[in-house]
């Protein structure tokens, strides 16, 4: 039977999402504490990869298990794991389910704080104040629609195309010295969304314009674009499949 499972973690501790050679992983906690539990390997398959220091809120990885699940699963997986992983549901999902391809969308935020606070430091990117939000908005509505995002893609990727549809882009000012930018697509690219915040904030800071900004969408060349925003501020925060893969 094939699983879909719910959990967050705090990327800070890890380098990056999915086994690599070296380094830990979230995945390679993950399945540890699968193993342990279950005494066999199990992979699991997760909707969308993450770079090091880069969070999630809303992750779901499937996992094939053909026998029972022992009782209080979740609860004994929240035990083995660090205090930086919390599983949170699982749900039976049909057999052909796939927690990447199956995504009909996924929403990240980028978090900004003009003030320091060693409660947002792992959460948040410190900016310097005066970033001008209503000049970065109005930018932002270039990036809607279905394009190529081949300005904002990290280079020498194994992606078939750079073609995205981005459904929401804005930035939401909570308070004073709080900010955050949401993002919502069916896909995205490697690096994507930190290099589309890092030449917002250019725009934000008045060193570029809409049109610059038009141009670089236009020139499909990552280097026309900002530096990538760094990774503490971005956190992956909801991801949308279609009821029908649900058992």
């Amino acid at each position: 039977m094939r699983y879909f499972l719910s959990f967050a973690y705090r990327g800070t501790d890890f380098h990056g999402s999915q086994t690599q050679p070296n380094g830990n992983t979230v995945q390679a906690e993950m399945e540890t504490a699968f193993a342990t539990i279950l005494r066999q390997p199990v992979t699991l398959t997760f909707a969308g990869r993450t770079d090091a220091g880069v969070h999630a809120e809303h992750m779901i990885a499937h996992f094939d298990f053909e026998k029972s699940l022992p009782v209080n699963f979740i609860g004994r997986l929240n035990n083995l794991l660090p205090d930086s992983i919390a599983v949170s549901a699982l749900q039976h999902v049909s057999n052909d389910a796939h927690a990447r391809f199956n995504a009909i969308s996924r929403t990240y935020r980028y978090r900004v704080t003009t003030r320091k606070n060693p409660f947002l430091t792992f959460t948040h990117t410190r900016v310097a104040p005066g970033l001008n939000f209503a000049a970065m908005n109005k930018a932002a509505l270039l990036l809607l629609g279905k394009q190529d995002f081949a300005s904002f893609c990290r280079v020498h990727t194994d992606v078939k195309t750079t073609i995205c549809d981005v459904r929401e882009a804005q930035w939401v000012q909570e308070n004073e010295t709080e900010a955050y930018f949401v993002i919502t697509a069916d896909r995205f690219l490697r690096n994507m969304v930190r290099a589309v915040v890092g030449t917002l904030f250019e725009i934000g800071r008045g060193k570029m314009t809409e049109a610059q900004l038009a141009e670089i969408i236009a020139a499909h060349d990552r280097c026309k674009a900002g530096h990538s925003a760094p990774a503490e501020g971005l956190s992956l925060v909801d991801i949308r499949y279609p009821e029908t893969i649900y058992a």
